[in-house]
């Protein structure tokens, strides 16, 4: 997190009250790793990663009684400011309580702030849950695929016989928080999972600070097997099948290294691991851009019409290319989207699997 001095409060002010030893000094940073947690990269405005401070004192004349009151007045409006870019023009500004931690690891610059909307993990600047609302990012990604495994499987039939209802084993890409496991692990068929997240330092920071997130019970989970490693490579690899895979990954920006756990590809293999009986997969998928294109970029002055800025435009719409992405490999790719307050819009996810035309009417 970058601290700025403000000219008439010196750094030791900020640092005694937010200490932290592992803090680090800040320098160019690793691009993420394909299999961290998800980031808007789609965002082409740099998201401002400020601590504002903003400090007005009246000068008083003399030492009076009335002069130090009106100081203290002053100095209680003062607060530090969280603000985070949405589009041009469009910004979430916020108080920040407190800085609970700072840290840089191989991959990202991994914090934990306390604001308006509780405990927050940001990476590289970037919110990526909050106490207030992560529930519904988690549950909105984690329940539906498995609930239409279930379905696709015939767990509803009366057949009595437990052994036949799924899903039984769930892969995660990604997840370090540990929320999207701790969602997964609340349905008890479940009886394999397997996460894969590239980055330990938010997995550890994780436990600490966001408890509820998961921490140590979803962690240590006996169903759970968590893995350090490369969620791609994994995939790629693996022998195993999965009733559900679950992709909680940075959003795909052209060259990143994210784009390779978005690409046709990878989607087919994708479908080649799941089990073709029940198997569902779903994928975050980005803002769902509920910010109109008109308002969204800037207008030329030239003739008044919306920039076509292929520097802006090129990342705002991740959403429809990965559904439709989706839809060259599986027979069925279906969004949906769920209002996001911290994040400032609405979030979208795309869940695909093969099956009947049916199968899709009743889903819908």
């Amino acid at each position: 997190m970058k601290l700025f001095q403000h000219p008439f409060i010196p750094l030791s002010f900020i640092t005694s009250h937010h200490h932290n030893p592992h803090h680090c000094s800040h320098h160019n940073l690793h691009h993420p790793s394909t299999t961290s947690t998800r980031h808007r990269h789609h965002r082409h405005i740099t998201i401002h990663h400020q601590i504002n401070k903003i400090y007005k004192i009246k000068m008083a004349s003399s030492a009076s009684d009335s002069n130090e009151k009106l100081i203290a007045k002053e100095r209680a409006k003062s607060t530090f400011r969280y603000t985070e870019d949405i589009a041009p023009g469009l910004k979430l500004d916020m108080a920040l309580h407190s800085i609970l931690h700072t840290s840089l690891s191989e991959f990202q610059e991994v914090e934990v702030i306390d604001t308006y909307y509780g405990r927050t993990l940001v990476t590289d600047g970037k919110t990526q849950s909050a106490e207030h609302d992560e529930f519904v990012y988690h549950e909105t990604l984690v329940h539906p695929p498995l609930i239409w495994s279930a379905i696709l499987s015939g767990k509803n039939d009366d057949d009595g016989d437990d052994k036949k209802k799924a899903p039984k084993t769930v892969f995660i890409g990604g997840g370090g928080e540990l929320a999207t496991a701790r969602e997964v692990l609340r349905h008890n068929t479940v009886e394999r999972l397997v996460m894969v997240d590239i980055d330990p330092e938010v997995i550890e920071v994780c436990k600490k600070y966001l408890p509820e997130w998961g921490g140590d019970a979803v962690a240590n989970h006996p169903k759970m097997e968590l893995i350090v490693g490369d969620a791609h490579k994994y995939l790629m690899e693996t022998r195993e099948t999965f009733d559900v895979i679950i992709m909680d990954i940075s959003d795909p920006i052209e060259a990143g290294p994210g784009i390779a756990l978005y690409t046709q590809e990878f989607y087919k293999r994708a479908s080649q691991v799941l089990n073709p009986q029940n198997g569902v997969f779903v994928t975050q998928a980005g803002s769902a851009d509920f910010v109109p294109p008109p308002y969204a970029f800037p207008i030329t002055a030239k003739d008044g019409c919306v920039a076509d800025d292929e520097e802006n435009n090129k990342e705002s719409n991740c959403f429809s290319p990965i559904m439709n992405t989706l839809a060259t490999v599986f027979d069925h790719a279906v969004p949906y989207t769920v209002p996001m307050p911290s994040f400032g819009e609405d979030w979208g996810f795309v869940m695909a699997f093969n099956g009947s035309a049916e199968d899709r009417r009743e889903l819908m």
